[in-house]
């Protein structure tokens, strides 16, 4: 038994323990770290059955942006479990059936003498999963591509053009206001009458005053 064997079953058996943790543990955030822990482990053992494109964007993309986005959503939103769980024992026939297909199809994809499936092709000793993976993306598909990053760029506009609304009430600064500036305009003193009653009292009570000591 070699040793990428031994780090095969280890990563496989840390996999399985995240995953069944996931559906069973109580807290929503211990499941989602489970489930973080269960795509870290499934990257690497795509890493070592040569598939080094696949490894790094379950990494990038669902480790590195959903899982962190759907830890702070279900650290923020209170969701109760136990009006989760009442509905588990109507799926779970449903569940088992799904576990047990599931398992028959690995079973036979990874199987070498199951009805009739042969032996694995060999692969070339300088194989490189994302370069070959590339060569086919930038050459056979390259007008999918270039349409699909279009299509994304599209969507990617029109998101910030819906979102973006300036209000006609909202105040803000303008920066060429600011700089054409002079500095006796900065500051002005501006004369005017007493709004308050008792503003108008402290101003008529010396008003007062004076007429008394001139009579």
């Amino acid at each position: 038994m070699t040793f990428t064997t031994v780090l095969f079953y280890i990563l496989a058996f840390v996999l399985v323990i995240a995953a069944f943790r996931v559906i069973t543990a109580r807290s929503p955030v211990t499941a989602v770290l489970h489930l973080i822990l269960a795509f870290a482990n499934a990257a690497m053992i795509w890493m070592l059955l040569g598939a080094e494109f696949l490894a790094l964007l379950l990494v990038l993309v669902y480790v590195g942006a959903v899982m962190v986005l759907f830890l702070f959503v279900v650290m923020m939103l209170d969701i109760r479990i136990d009006s989760l769980r009442d509905g588990l024992k109507t799926y779970l026939p449903l569940g088992l059936v799904i576990g047990v297909v599931l398992v028959l199809e690995m079973a036979f994809v990874l199987g070498s003498t199951w009805y009739g499936a042969g032996p694995q092709a060999p692969v070339a000793g300088d194989y490189n999963n994302a370069r070959a993976l590339g060569e086919v993306m930038y050459t056979q598909y390259v007008y999918a591509i270039e349409v699909g990053a279009a299509l994304l760029l599209v969507g990617m506009v029109a998101a910030i053009a819906l979102t973006l609304r300036r209000r006609r009430d909202a105040k803000y600064n303008d920066p060429v206001a600011a700089v054409r500036v002079r500095a006796k305009d900065r500051f002005r003193m501006v004369k005017m009458t007493a709004q308050s009653d008792r503003a108008q009292a402290r101003v008529a009570s010396p008003s007062a005053d004076a007429q008394g000591e001139q009579q």
